[in-house]
């Protein structure tokens, strides 16, 4: 399938999802609301779990080493490759966290508090492991 194909199934589908959800409240069907919203939050937690696994296996790829500071001032110097990787990684991780611990929905227990600004680079640390932990835990339970 050429990607194209598949970016435009992905946005009806949230565009249907959405209307779906609309007519719902509109129609005053709450039990309804309830279950496409539960199902919707599932699919945000699964999403960030994803994209946190996958922007910390690269990140991994180029070894371990710093973060740029939290919060990060653009400035003219390039910021190399390896870094911005760590720091995205750290920051989705971080969203993932921030998520987990608003609705109790961590697998592997000790959530570590999100990110704040002037965090440390063991903290950056930290989030990406327990990312990569609730990674694991997700695979294990769901086999191919």
């Amino acid at each position: 399938m050429r990607i194209g194909e598949l970016v435009t199934a992905l946005l009806y589908m949230r565009i249907y999802e959405r209307r779906d959800l609309a007519e719902a409240h509109g129609a005053g069907r709450q039990d309804l609301v309830d279950f496409q919203v539960s199902g919707l939050a599932r699919e945000y937690r699964d999403d960030l779990l994803e994209t946190a696994a996958v922007l910390d296996a690269l990140a991994l790829c180029h070894g371990h080493g710093s973060y740029l500071p939290r919060p990060y001032q653009e400035d003219s110097d390039p910021v190399p490759r390896d870094v911005e990787l760590r720091t995205d990684a750290s920051d989705v991780a971080s969203l993932l966290v921030d998520y987990d611990l608003q609705h109790g929905t961590g697998t592997t227990g000790g959530v570590p508090a999100a990110l704040e600004d002037g965090c440390t680079e063991a903290e950056r640390d930290a989030i990406r492991a327990y990312a990569r932990g609730e990674w694991i835990a997700s695979q294990e339970r769901w086999p191919d």
